[in-house]
């Protein structure tokens, strides 16, 4: 079922990028944005609540996210966070636990238990929506389909997730004209991408250092943000 109050921070987002290039790919600004408000709730009165306490214990949290709670400066309330999750870890070291040597498969346990965080869990299903969203207003709204057709760029990896999810949801009369709008804006910034680039490369042989750099001095970062999506931590 789809939950349209996603289609207002969607909608935002999509206007910030058409407003200003630099802002880069709308769902890379849009995956940012929850990934800070989970943050900033985890280290409110959240993780005070039973609850909640209870799944960050199970689940913990990646490398990215403890880095990013690290950075809030809240050390008491990450300390609080990490008693309980150490204790429940440390439990699993006794006799018979999930850290007992002795037991069968604790690697594959151990292996499932780096792999879980709980603000990845809440973004996972959350982002799905807004992409879901986008694809309800590329469907129904002119307005949005112009805004889509005057990004910046998609990066390749929400540049696959927006078509996927057009494919599962949107009507398919529909369909081959967003697929051309989408391939339209990824192809022209990809072959600007890429003279940037060999630019950048040809900048460090003698026989161009006169030459102006061009849009080419970042594009080492942009290549990057393009390929593997914008996982910058704060807006620009």
């Amino acid at each position: 079922m789809l939950e349209k109050i996603y289609t207002i921070p969607v909608n935002e987002a999509f206007d910030a990028c058409r407003d200003d290039p630099d802002k880069g790919c709308p769902f890379c600004r849009l995956h940012r944005k929850l990934e800070n408000d989970e943050i900033d709730i985890i280290l409110g009165a959240s993780m005070m609540e039973p609850d909640i306490r209870i799944q960050t214990n199970e689940l913990g949290f990646c490398g990215r996210h403890f880095d990013m709670m690290l950075e809030r400066n809240n050390r008491l309330g990450l300390a609080l966070i990490l008693e309980s999750h150490l204790a429940l870890v440390r439990e699993g070291c006794e006799p018979g636990g999930i850290l007992d040597s002795r037991t069968a498969g604790i690697a594959d346990r151990l292996e499932k238990l780096g792999k879980t965080c709980y603000v990845c869990s809440r973004i996972e299903r959350s982002f799905g929506k807004m992409v879901e969203n986008a694809v309800y207003l590329y469907e129904t709204e002119d307005e949005f389909r112009k805004k889509t057709a005057q990004m910046p760029y998609f990066c390749l990896p929400h540049y696959a997730a927006f078509l996927l999810s057009a494919k599962a949801h949107m009507n398919k009369k529909r369909l081959p004209e967003f697929r051309r709008t989408l391939a339209e804006t990824v192809n022209r910034y990809f072959d600007e991408l890429r003279g940037d680039v060999s630019h950048f490369c040809k900048k460090f042989d003698y026989r161009y250092e006169d030459e102006p750099w061009g849009n080419s001095k970042d594009a080492v970062e942009r290549a990057v943000r393009f390929i593997s999506g914008d996982r910058r931590t704060k807006e620009k």
